[in-house]
């Protein structure tokens, strides 16, 4: 049985990463940081540890006598845009990783990305592991944070020996979403606070199916290859309406043009800034809402194994999940 260090382990994606690896004979430590509140991962037979990726004391304990370590862990606000933290764990944290499991001859390092990394395409010609990256188009220094760390795990198998893969997720649902993240549009919607859709979409994927992508990778995954994993292109409006009919309500109506959505981003992100409050909406993720992101997961699906869970049996499980820890 080989022992596998898991950062990040009770975020929505880390959870299913726990629970595939227990499934699939896999001895299973841990990283928590402290005072977290999660509780996604109570009543499983894992050893959890307490520490940090930018602690590099507490990194290097935690990955001491594993084999393996996957890299789950990120900073995924998206407000503020622009954030000196992100950065910090997101690129930061991943050095650390890097250079803890080089230092400690790791067999082999999972690196958690996202499908940003990679340029979307439509659904006729979806994006690619071979696309360049214009993330940077949104302003969010979650994306340009990531895309700098998977950057740093390429150049560090390519200069410095590295066994490391890379794992590309796409919009996830699924249980244990505690945050909530994805959950927050399956809420909205329930409570029938979404009334119309925009022009963009997104590639939808089961969490538990990027789980098994990245446990699969452990021993079948290419060293320094990039894995996108998804399942699904739907636009907004066919979206909406597979959550709206999967929580019992109508599907939002309106089609909300492009300039409405753009200039009502702005609008929120300066009175956000003014105010000083959190907004539910900026100005980046109404660009994001008029883009349409669309992957293809062949590579993923042919080399990995990964399953593809209809999206509709994922929007319900975390509808599920959602309803009966008192969510919506």
């Amino acid at each position: 049985m080989k022992k596998v260090l898991v950062t990040g382990p009770d975020g929505l994606l880390g959870s299913h990463i726990v629970r595939v690896l227990l499934g699939a004979g896999y001895e299973v430590r841990a990283l928590i940081v402290a005072d977290t509140r999660s509780n996604t991962l109570d009543g499983l037979p894992i050893e959890r540890v307490c520490g940090n990726i930018l602690d590099t004391d507490s990194l290097r304990a935690a990955m001491t006598d594993c084999d393996a370590v996957i890299h789950a862990a990120a900073n995924t606000q998206i407000w503020p845009t622009r954030s000196e933290n992100t950065w910090r764990v997101n690129f930061i944290g991943t050095k650390n990783v890097v250079d803890v499991a080089l230092s400690l001859g790791i067999s082999r390092m999972v690196y958690i990305s996202t499908a940003s990394a990679f340029r979307a395409g439509t659904r006729e010609e979806p994006g690619t592991e071979t696309g360049t990256y214009d993330g940077s188009r949104f302003g969010l220094d979650y994306i340009e944070s990531k895309y700098a760390a998977q950057r740093e795990v390429l150049k560090a198998v390519r200069e410095r020996d590295l066994p490391a893969v890379v794992i590309n997720p796409a919009f996830m649902f699924g249980e244990y979403d505690s945050l909530p993240s994805s959950g927050q549009m399956i809420i909205a919607i329930s409570r029938g606070k979404v009334p119309g859709y925009t022009s963009g979409g997104k590639n939808i994927v089961y969490a538990g199916d990027v789980a098994h992508a990245c446990v699969s990778a452990l021993h079948r995954g290419r060293e320094g290859e990039c894995y996108i994993a998804g399942n699904k292109n739907m636009s907004y409006r066919e979206l909406t309406t597979a959550i709206a009919q999967v929580v019992g309500r109508k599907p939002p109506f309106l089609y909300i043009p492009d300039f409405v959505i753009l200039g009502f981003g702005y609008l929120v992100t300066g009175l956000a800034r003014l105010f000083g409050f959190k907004p539910g909406f900026s100005h980046a993720t109404a660009r994001a809402s008029c883009s349409k992101q669309y992957y293809s997961s062949d590579k993923a699906v042919r080399e990995l194994d990964m399953p593809q869970t209809p999206v509709e049996t994922a929007i319900r499980a975390e509808f599920d999940w959602l309803k009966a820890n008192n969510y919506c």
